[in-house]
């Protein structure tokens, strides 16, 4: 059978106008050293202007380097000790993401300003539709210049734009090595602009090595292959990359959506000193909240609620709900909270607070479609009863009064039962040992789990034949085989098959904390099957396959 040939005309690439800021990364970890005071520049200069041989290292190389650490021969992916050899004044920070994308955000604001309907590339890079600005500013060139005035009104010096067909051209017009702060390729040019630029610069590493092998090093080259060839040859993503190389890149630019401000707030002034006060105060906003969730087509199934107080106290709790909470039950938690813990016996305000309250903030943490959350034939059914008065109990006698188990990580039975408060997330109310998935834990009970887990281990006993108590030696080497067993201290039970032992040594560093322990799985006569301990000697019934 022939495969079918996904072969289509493409669509006329847009004309896309690309703002780059050359060194964002070291751009936005210069300006948050400057709002910290520690750039050690005192001459009013730009932040990003200060001749600082600067990198930015991620996974123990580098990721960004600033100007002067470049002209010292630094470059990206060089280990730390190699960059530092080649530029001993080198300093040294680690990368943060989440900075250059805070750090973007004024930047993105002023350009939605100029031009609105910017795209996020990454941080340092955005693209934006040329047809209506052009046609607003009089000309593609005039709108680069207002493009890049606002940014030089922001003190970020130095960015470039690229107007082209398509974001994939208009970028590398941008960065192109002529270092024009605008440079704009003709509409149909983009295959001739292209066409001595390096593979490399498609972004696929495995095909671009696969290329220079076949001795095709630039995108004219690629350009010039058939593309009925590409596709056999490398499949739909080759026919893809293929005509980014011929200058036919359709992408669209999907301007970003700020998402929709669904927080709840409330300022009391005079504050209030009384519980009923706040509920009733806060009722109305309640309403708005599960209404402005409703128009986004939204529910939430988790809710954090601050309530601040006179004298700067904060309450803070996340409460869950099993299906999605309405008015009511928002205004229930917040009663809830300044009733719950830490309230002293005549203080009003409850929750620990010791002042009036000034503001109650409700904020939408977990959100899903309201179509996932449609109400059953016959209701909602008795869990969300349950969870109510649960969470009701939990109110009146505290936080950790209520709780529920969950399954955990560690290599032990007893290590993987862990208590959850009511309402909290699991994952995020165990420590890191409880967490599954943190660690691998080697060296864990595989499955099946026994069905029965003793709260306390049992002590037990494990002889041979003739009657002598089975140990291990230091190379875990039993002394003997064995026969029977009891776990109640009267009863011995014959043992009909065995496995084991299998030996965990945990925290050997440490004497005070270190445990040596060899489990067995053992079959009496009777077809039950146990898990047995030996722990310093002793022999324990940690759990029953029932």
């Amino acid at each position: 059978m022939r495969r079918t040939s996904s072969l289509a005309p493409p669509s006329a690439p847009m004309r896309t106008i690309v703002l780059w800021c050359p060194d964002w990364p070291i751009t936005a970890a210069l300006r948050a050293l400057d709002a910290l005071g520690t750039l050690g520049d005192s001459t009013g200069r730009d932040p990003a202007a200060v001749d600082t041989p600067l990198a930015l290292i991620d996974a123990g190389r580098v990721f960004a380097c600033s100007a002067s650490a470049r002209s010292e021969g630094v470059r990206r992916g060089h280990r730390v000790r190699e960059a530092q050899a080649r530029c001993p004044g080198l300093q040294v920070l680690d990368y943060d993401q989440a900075l250059d994308i805070r750090a973007f955000e004024p930047v993105l604001d002023a350009i939605e300003e100029t031009m609105p309907g910017a795209q996020v590339v990454r941080p340092g890079t955005c693209a934006v539709r040329a047809r209506g600005p052009a046609r607003y500013y009089g000309g593609e060139e005039e709108a680069a210049l207002w493009l890049l005035d606002a940014l030089d009104a922001l003190g970020i010096h130095g960015s470039r734009v690229g107007i082209a067909d398509g974001p994939f051209t208009a970028e590398h017009a941008a960065r192109s090595p002529q270092r024009q702060r605008i440079r704009i390729v003709p509409e149909g040019g983009s295959s001739e602009f292209l066409a001595g630029m390096p593979v490399g610069l498609l972004g696929e590493h495995a095909l671009a090595t696969l290329l220079r092998r076949l001795g095709i090093r630039t995108l004219g080259e690629f350009a010039q292959l058939h593309p009925q060839d590409i596709e056999a040859r490398f499949g739909d993503e080759g026919v893809r990359v293929h005509a980014l190389a011929l200058g036919l890149d359709s992408r669209p630019v999907v301007p970003r959506v700020v998402p929709e401000e669904l927080d709840s707030v409330v300022g009391f002034e005079p504050p209030l000193d009384r519980i009923d006060q706040v509920t009733f105060g806060f009722r109305a906003s309640a309403d708005r909240f599960i209404e402005q969730l409703v128009r986004a087509r939204l529910v939430c199934t988790s809710i954090r609620i601050e309530v601040d107080s006179e004298s700067g106290e904060l309450s803070e709790r996340t409460w869950l709900h099993p299906r999605s909470f309405t008015a009511a039950d928002v205004v229930d938690r917040v009663r809830w909270q300044l009733q719950g813990s830490g309230s002293i016996a005549g203080n009003p305000f409850g929750s620990g607070l010791s002042s009036g309250i000034t503001r109650v903030r409700v904020v939408p943490e977990s959100v899903d479609a309201i179509g996932n959350h449609e109400q059953g034939l016959w209701g909602t059914g008795h869990d969300e009863r349950i969870h109510h008065g649960l969470s009701r109990v939990q109110s009146m006698l505290g936080h950790g009064a209520v709780v529920t188990a969950a399954v955990g990580g560690g290599r032990t039975l007893l290590d993987r039962q862990s208590l959850v408060a009511w309402g909290d997330r699991a994952e995020t109310a165990r420590t890191e040992r409880a967490r599954p998935d943190m660690l691998p834990w080697p060296g864990q009970l595989p499955t099946p789990s026994p069905g029965t887990v003793f709260e306390a281990p049992r002590p037990a006993m494990v002889i041979d034949a003739a009657g002598v108590a089975i140990d291990l030696d230091l190379r875990g080497v039993l002394s003997g085989t064995p026969a029977r067993f009891s776990t109640d201290g009267r009863t011995l039970r014959p043992i009909g098959a065995w496995a084991g032992p299998w030996t965990v040594d945990e925290r050997w560093w440490d004497a005070d904390t270190s445990r040596r322990a060899s489990r067995f799985q053992v079959v009496d006569d009777a077809g039950a099957a146990w898990l047995l301990v030996l722990d310093s000697h002793l022999w324990w019934a940690e759990a029953r396959y029932d």
